[in-house]
């Protein structure tokens, strides 16, 4: 029974990253506070109109709400984007098609919602399996997540991967072969959760959402039902005059659903942020007292304590001073703590090897120094998908009971392994 079970390798996070068997189906949205927008050139005006059209962005995904771009206080922020600025990229284009790639700090982001009283997302997010029934021209269509077809398919799959990477929400679609499946297809339609449930039981998912879209007079129409995580199993639906707007619409309401739940008040977003680190190949007492010892001499850490330890990992719950990138860049100083890659985390626990085929973006990123900003240009010629290395999902890694608390938490899981012996072969000069 439970060799039936095994999860079929071919889905995808709308083709972002490829899902393994982990023990709950949430996912980490890694690139949360990374956008790219379309700019006029690289002339500073057109830069810091950039700026704010990409930290607009980052608001609503980390609100979870297009609403807190009305809140007081949001333009004055916007106008002073540089200042939440990490990194940046300018992509440039013979077609006049310039795109600016940016990267926003997480804490100074979410602080500033807190300043203008607009609630905060996590980066921890729950996995919704979208099955979308689609009729036009007469005919019925499953949009999946593998490939081309002329029924339009392909067409379907990237204008909600589009509306997904915007709201930053995970959403995976099935494998192309349930496509075939004429009696799912009628199910979908007619919303009987109970048998495309047992369908999705080979599934990674949080919830299933059945979605029918179809022509409504001038307009596109879509209506779902959703099952799963005690959500209501009405009906919603949403109209739109176009393809791209409806599937921005459905999932923004996804979004700001979830957004309900598990969105943290700004007045409770503390001056001091906590992120949970795993460390893995932790396997005895001193190496639990040699990891905690490290973490508690950084100069950025407040306070350090572990809250899980099983299977050779340790789970401390840090509270730190400062931006995220700027502790990953204090634990970088001691060899012994290895970052784990999105690409090694995703295939936990059942497979420690590296994705060295992985790439990043083209061209040099410029780090934000203090007190200014460098540009880097690069073409945007093949780099202006949302589906980029930016913007990449992966599993949580945690069990059923740990999940709620999970979607609560503001800061993605940071992961490493413990390699004491590095500290070894450096003294040996080997």
């Amino acid at each position: 029974m439970q060799a039936a079970r095994i999860i079929r390798r071919s889905v995808r996070l709308f083709g972002l990253l490829a899902l393994i068997a982990a023990p709950a189906a949430a996912v980490t949205v890694t690139g949360l506070y990374s956008v790219e927008v379309p700019v006029a050139s690289s002339q500073p005006a057109d830069l810091e109109q950039g700026y704010a059209d990409g930290l607009s962005q980052v608001f609503v995904r980390v609100s979870g709400t297009r609403d807190v771009l009305g809140n007081e206080g949001v333009k004055a922020l916007l106008d002073d984007a540089e200042s939440l600025l990490q990194s940046y990229q300018f992509l440039r284009s013979d077609k006049d098609q310039h795109r600016l790639r940016m990267s926003f700090g997480a804490v100074g982001v979410n602080r500033a919602l807190a300043s203008v009283d607009a609630p905060v997302w996590g980066a921890n997010r729950p996995l919704t399996l979208a099955w979308i029934a689609v009729e036009e021209n007469g005919r019925r269509t499953l949009v999946h997540a593998d490939g081309e077809d002329s029924s339009g398919n392909g067409q379907w799959r990237q204008i909600f991967e589009n509306a997904a990477v915007d709201r930053g929400l995970p959403v995976s679609l099935p494998p192309a072969d349930y496509g075939q499946d004429r009696e799912l297809l009628s199910d979908i339609w007619g919303q009987f959760t109970s048998s495309v449930r047992s369908a999705s039981e080979e599934l990674e998912h949080d919830l299933m959402s059945l979605v029918r879209v179809r022509r409504s007079g001038s307009q596109w129409r879509a209506g779902w039902v959703f099952d799963g995580m005690g959500l209501d199993s009405t009906e919603q639906s949403v109209t739109a005059d176009t393809k791209e707007e409806l599937a921005a619409r459905v999932v923004g309401r996804w979004a700001e659903m979830f957004a309900d739940r598990y969105a943290v008040a700004g007045s409770d977003v503390g001056e001091s942020p906590q992120v949970d680190i795993v460390v893995h190949g932790v396997t005895d007492l001193k190496d639990y007292a040699s990891v905690n010892g490290v973490l508690k001499n950084l100069s950025p850490v407040l306070e350090a304590g572990a809250t899980q330890a099983r299977e050779n990992q340790l789970k401390l719950r840090v509270v730190f001073s400062g931006e995220m990138e700027q502790l990953k860049q204090y634990i970088a100083l001691d060899p012994r703590l290895v970052p784990l890659s999105d690409a090694e985390v995703s295939r936990m626990p059942s497979d420690d090897t590296v994705d060295s085929g992985e790439e990043g973006a083209e061209g040099p990123v410029q780090q934000a120094p203090e007190g200014g900003f460098a540009l880097a240009e690069d073409s945007a010629e093949n780099a202006s998908s949302p589906a980029n290395p930016l913007f990449v999902y992966q599993p949580l890694l945690v069990d059923e009971e740990e999940s709620e608390q999970a979607f609560e938490s503001l800061y993605q899981v940071l992961h490493y392994r413990w390699q004491p012996a590095s500290i070894v072969d450096s003294e040996n000069g080997e």
